[in-house]
């Protein structure tokens, strides 16, 4: 969600590899939502960021361009008997981009680097079903060769989990999980992510990074499959106003945007219907209350008449239109050995939700004449800022609540929003896999920042934790729904819509696959020179 890049030479480029016979290396031009808060794979924790880190590493497994799992740089796996033990033969042509072979001791070191406490790593819980590895992060266990992973020899590689996980192998092309260079890591420390300072492994490799600009990225020649990979060049630019990234789509200086404008889906359905791609999304948008402090601690009636004052069919058909769902759950539909939670509220009348929401609030200590005064904080994004506009005029309307808004740079939200520096944040999620454990284990009393709500509750923890050791996938389907009813119960957050993504895409770009994931690796993109 950020601008950048000189206009007349990315149009000109954007041209020159649509002309045939051109000898030209094809370049791409990809618009990618905030600026990065980090390249390093263990201080990031933003869509933007993965989609970058995804082209310059790989991991044990990778995504392919409809998001199945593929081989990455392990050829091949075997699994133990009783789903504990996973043993990785790796490719013994992956290469570093420096040309360094690719080591089981390279994926050792990078796991023990993400769970040492002194990374403190914001997405270190995403490891955790790995044997040791929580007691590890927590400071529980300091001697690192407890840790489930170990080196048998340079491309062999033994992970050892503390019961059988199902989205194991899915959650390995989690950037979290990706292999590290060490001697390049440690020779430059917080520098390392800078260009000529990164070595990677992945299709692509790091050749420049102007902040608030762009990112550049150049083909690996190191990378074992770089001859299925076309593009030479990949260009990222942080694009903060969607309409203004929508404006340098169509003069032809962006060949896929991050986004589009709420208030133009309509207008590109009925013109440029061909290009846009809309496709329903593993994710959640969710506005979080700070239960850490007034006025939601302790208050579950006034953050459950906050939720209810809501209209989400109003919001989704008139203010976002592009298909998403109205929320009443977490955990959105689709979900693989799911049942997608139902609420009651979501079967009442719009004024039946609103009747209950004014008792609530009374209940809580408001009226009218006592109205609560609040603070919305989103990241800035002209879509955030509708969305967020048209809910503080739902609460003024149905409560009275006086509500403003605040707006910060992503870096700055994400800093407020770690801090509980808000009362209510704009939120989302998309899941890691597809398991409905990357969204409950966000709300465990001890996930830390990633927990934005600061929700604690023992019952919850009990049912998440207890889940993870349950083999029946019937059985840790139920628990898992009743710790989501419990959440919701609670009402620490509030659910506006599931997604669905909306993306531009110029007819020359080729390989793009729409997919739940939203994921689409460029080295798996092309340009068609014919077209």
């Amino acid at each position: 969600m950020r601008l950048a890049f000189g206009r007349f030479f990315g149009a000109a480029l954007a041209l020159l590899v649509m002309l045939p016979g051109w000898a030209l290396a094809a370049a791409i031009h990809i618009g990618n939502g905030a600026e990065p808060e980090s390249l390093d794979i263990h201080r990031s924790s933003g869509v933007s960021e993965a989609n970058i880190q995804r082209d310059l590493f790989e991991g044990l497994v990778t995504l392919g361009p409809d998001a199945s799992l593929l081989p990455g740089v392990a050829e091949s796996w075997t699994v133990s008997d009783d789903g504990l033990i996973y043993t990785f033969a790796l490719r013994p042509d992956a290469r570093w981009s420096n040309d360094d072979p690719v080591t089981a001791h390279d994926f050792v070191y990078a796991l023990r680097r993400g769970l040492a406490p002194a990374t403190a790593a914001d997405y270190a819980f995403i490891l955790y079903p790995i044997k040791n590895a929580e007691a590890i992060t927590r400071g529980e266990i300091d001697d690192m060769n407890e840790l489930g992973v170990r080196a048998i020899d340079d491309l062999t590689l033994e992970i050892t989990l503390k019961a059988p996980t199902p989205y194991f192998l899915d959650m390995l092309t989690h950037q979290m999980a990706f292999p590290l260079h060490q001697a390049s890591v440690e020779a430059h420390g917080d520098q390392w992510t800078k260009p000529g300072n990164m070595v990677s492994n992945g299709a692509y490799l790091l050749e420049d990074w102007l902040p608030q600009d762009r990112i550049k990225l150049g083909k690996n020649p190191a990378f074992h499959a770089a001859d299925e990979v076309q593009i030479e060049t990949v260009y990222y630019y942080p694009t903060e106003d969607v309409g203004q990234e929508l404006k340098r789509y169509r003069a032809g200086e962006l060949d896929i945007t991050y986004d589009v404008p709420a208030d133009q889906v309509a207008w590109l359905i009925d013109n440029l219907n061909d290009e846009f791609e809309n496709f329903p999304y593993l994710g959640t948008y969710y506005y979080a209350l700070n239960t850490t402090a007034a006025p939601f601690d302790g208050s579950p009636a006034l953050r459950q008449a906050l939720s209810l004052a809501i209209d989400r069919e109003l919001l989704t058909d008139k203010i976002t239109r592009a298909g998403e769902v109205p929320a009443y759950a977490f955990v959105p539909p689709g979900v693989m050995n799911y049942t997608h939670q139902t609420r009651d509220v979501a079967a009442l009348s719009k004024e039946e939700r609103e009747a209950q929401a004014k008792a609530l609030y009374e209940e809580a200590g408001y009226s009218p004449d006592n109205p609560l005064a609040i603070e919305i904080l989103y990241n800035t994004s002209d879509n955030h800022k509708k969305i967020a506009i048209a809910i503080a005029a739902m609460w003024k309307q149905v409560l009275g609540v006086e509500a403003t808004l605040r707006n910060e740079e992503w870096k700055v939200y994400l800093g407020s929003r770690d801090e509980k520096n808000f009362e209510v944040a704009r939120a989302s999620w998309i899941g890691d896999y597809n398991d409905a454990n990357t969204f409950l284990e966000l709300f465990l009393s001890d996930a830390g920042p990633m927990n934005t709500t600061g929700f604690a509750d023992p019952e919850f923890d009990e049912l998440v934790r207890a889940a993870a050791f349950q083999a029946d996938i019937g059985e840790r389907a139920a628990m898992l729904a009743q710790a989501e009813n419990v959440l919701l119960e609670a009402a620490a957050l509030i659910p506006i819509y599931h997604y669905t993504t909306q993306h531009m895409v110029k007819p020359y770009v080729g390989g793009w696959m729409n997919n739940v994931k939203d994921v689409h690796p460029t080295r798996f993109l092309w340009i068609d020179e014919e077209s």
